[in-house]
């Protein structure tokens, strides 16, 4: 198993540190997040600064053209000697509309497609046939050798996507790499409904799960320092995500029926501390690892062993950004994560 550590957008030079301290503590790799900055210049930042991992963790995919998307991912499997991951996924409709000003309509099959047609232009950029798209979203089938960067010496660059639903799941494990489940996450879940739709995927494609990079965010709480603090924020995420209508069924699954209506309700409120509460202490229990430090890489492994292939500390990047020496205090967990 990896052990990856999650940021947020960084200035570049901020960035390129981040990467340096994170390599120095021994993750695996950074995962990068797309919100007010782009994901993909922070990667290139570290690319140049440390020999890590380097995934975008989600990137807006509808907003690029594949084509696009598909140069900057070669030239960062490149710059990384084929240590980056390109993770893509939707958004939701109103950022990619309102605030993109892009097309969102059938999202599940145009994010689909829109992974076959990388696929295709990563086979014209290698020289292995014309570039021939033709979906019912994208058509593609011009690539005149001096717009071609042509073959690079690492392999194509892996194409992860976000999925929660059990349909993404499947198309996840059908026609990508790898798959991004979301913050959101407990084994119960993992175990019923992303391992059984990434395989019925998978099987379609004559592969199985076992083929994919199964990436899992966890919310780390080391009750060594500041256990409440970390707690708080925890829970927040967990009442900020659950708020959506279409997770519901995951707090459903442990039993907490009609948690997302509650959520939702403080939400028009704009109660926020009502959002929280509305998580309990026995409902938090599910998301959380908690432990002390000494303790928690065998409590990783113990919750997400045959869950995951990758773990990434959700609060890493934030611990950071207030204590640039915080990542420092991880080098035993992620040592014992990865060589247990």
């Amino acid at each position: 198993m990896k052990f990856d550590v999650m940021t947020g957008g960084l200035p570049l030079r901020s960035m390129a540190a981040f990467a340096q301290d994170a390599e120095r503590a021994g993750f695996s790799g950074i995962v990068v997040t797309e919100g007010g900055r782009t994901a993909y210049l922070g990667c290139g930042a570290a690319a140049l600064a440390a020999d890590i991992d380097i995934l975008t963790g989600v990137a807006v995919a509808f907003p690029r053209s594949p084509m696009v998307t598909a140069e900057i991912a070669w030239e960062l499997a490149e710059a990384t000697g084929g240590r980056f991951r390109l993770g893509l996924g939707t958004q939701v409709r109103a950022h990619i509309t309102r605030r993109y000003g892009s097309d969102f309509e059938h999202p599940g099959p145009r994010l689909k497609e829109y992974v076959l047609a990388m696929q295709a232009i990563f086979r014209a950029f290698r020289g292995d046939g014309p570039l021939a798209v033709d979906g019912e979203f994208y058509h593609l089938d011009l690539l005149p050798a001096q717009w071609s960067p042509g073959p690079i010496s690492t392999p194509n660059p892996p194409i992860d996507v976000a999925a929660v639903n059990p349909w993404m799941l499947r198309m996840a494990g059908e026609v990508a790499d790898g798959v991004h489940v979301h913050p959101l996450n407990h084994p119960t879940y993992l175990r019923e409904t992303v391992i059984p739709n990434l395989n019925e995927g998978a099987t379609k494609a004559g592969r199985s799960a076992e083929d994919l990079e199964i990436i899992v965010p966890a919310f780390i709480v080391p009750i060594d320092d500041d256990e409440a603090r970390w707690r708080n924020f925890a829970r927040m995420q967990v009442a900020f995500y659950g708020s959506t209508p279409n997770y519901a069924f995951i707090f459903e699954k442990l039993g907490f029926d009609g948690t997302t209506d509650r959520i939702r309700e403080r939400q028009r409120a704009r109660d926020l501390a009502g959002m929280a509460a509305e998580v309990s202490d026995e409902l938090l229990d599910h998301f959380v690892v908690t432990g002390p430090r000494s303790e928690l890489a065998d409590k990783i492994l113990e919750r997400y062993q045959g869950l995951a292939t990758r773990v990434v500390s959700y609060f890493g990047g934030l611990d950071w950004t207030n204590d640039p020496s915080a990542l420092n205090a991880w080098a035993d967990v992620a040592r014992g994560v990865t060589n247990p």
